[in-house]
């Protein structure tokens, strides 16, 4: 039962009370009803009065309470609503939080995965470059002594070949004395000159003149026998006895005639004569 039922039935009651006083009055007071009336209201309706007016109060009382009591209800019905619907909003908000965790937990799963393959890759990266860079320490150690034999071997080199240009200097000057020597024998320095020299054909002939240093001879042959500047021929005496004396370089030739120069002394330091013999060969000897 609600409060508001509670106060009808007290209210009720209170009246019941009081008709069911009065009756009573009605049916006990014959004679002098006005002071029995009075009596009797003095006994019994005064406090119904006063319990009526105490009722009254009370159901102001309650009223107001009541009033107050919708009011707190209402009050609280709408902060409940309030709270209802911030929590509906909050539990959306959640609800989205929780979708938004969700997507952003399988993003950091996917994540996580890419990152532990790439992990996993640049382990095996790092395995490998390990592998490479042990295999590059192997090959610079190697480097190393390689370059430290290569060293070695460019001292050497360089030694040899400060010996070689020591030497070339050396043959160079041989070279320009030779020269010097071919010049003045009236013989010709360039090489080429002599790499196309053929062997003298076989040809014999006679000293024609003798110079007075007993150095250069004519001859009584010339290129018409074949003979070119170059061509070196056995200088040697048949009578009285047969005598090797030497060996003549042609300088010079002419058609029938032909100058050549003593290559490296006469033998005893014997004098040529006119009519000593020439030859490419020793057999008439």
């Amino acid at each position: 039962m609600t409060f508001v039922g509670k106060i009808l039935v007290i209210i009720i009651m209170a009246f019941a009370l009081l008709f069911l006083g009065i009756t009573t009055v009605v049916f006990t007071t014959a004679s002098d009803w006005k002071a029995e009336t009075e009596k009797q209201r003095q006994r019994v309706i005064e406090p119904l009065e006063r319990k009526n007016r105490d009722a009254i109060e009370l159901v102001k009382e309650r009223d107001e309470e009541l009033k107050k009591s919708r009011l707190e209800h209402d009050a609280a019905k709408k902060d409940l609503q309030n709270r209802v619907a911030s929590l509906e909003d909050e539990i959306k908000r959640l609800q989205a939080d929780v979708t938004t965790t969700r997507g952003a937990l399988e993003t950091a799963q996917t994540n996580t995965r890419t990152a532990l393959d790439e992990a996993d890759a640049r382990r095996k990266e790092t395995d490998l470059i390990r592998e490479q860079k042990s295999a590059v320490e192997k090959q610079a150690n190697e480097f190393k002594l390689r370059q430290t034999e290569l060293v070695e071997k460019i001292r050497e080199l360089t030694r040899q070949l400060e010996t070689a240009v020591t030497n070339n200097k050396d043959l160079r000057d041989r070279v320009d004395r030779l020269g010097v020597a071919l010049r003045s024998a009236g013989l010709s320095d360039d090489p080429n000159h002599y790499k196309s020299l053929s062997a003298p054909p076989p040809v014999q002939g006679e000293v024609a003149r003798v110079d007075r240093r007993n150095q250069r001879v004519e001859l009584t042959i010339g290129s018409d026998d074949g003979l070119v500047p170059g061509h070196e021929l056995y200088l040697y005496r048949t009578m009285p006895r047969p005598q090797y004396l030497g060996k003549v370089r042609i300088i010079s030739v002419d058609p029938d005639q032909a100058v050549g120069q003593v290559v490296g002394g006469i033998l005893h330091g014997i004098q040529i004569q006119e009519g000593d013999h020439v030859s490419t060969s020793l057999r008439a000897l």
